[in-house]
């Protein structure tokens, strides 16, 4: 596969990618999961209905973790 021609915003683009490339390692993260198809085709439907981003499903699944596991923690050290 042939490279592209090197243009003046293509150099510029690397250029910057390269400068900030740690601070955007450090400032996102990724999760990659592997799902079953099914399961993935339905959550992605359900979350186009209901207008919901992806974001905010892990959000809210953390913060549903949180308060279910949460309590239990908090008494065990007390």
């Amino acid at each position: 596969m042939a490279k592209k021609e090197d243009t003046p915003i293509r150099r510029a683009r690397r250029n910057y990618e390269a400068r900030n490339k740690e601070e955007r390692e450090q400032a996102t993260k990724q999760y990659n999961t592997r799902l079953p198809r099914e399961l993935h085709d339905e959550i992605c439907a359900f979350l186009k209905k209901n207008r919901i981003t992806k974001v905010e499903l892990i959000v809210a699944g953390y913060q549903a973790l949180l308060d279910h596991y949460g309590p239990k923690e908090q008494q065990n050290k007390e």
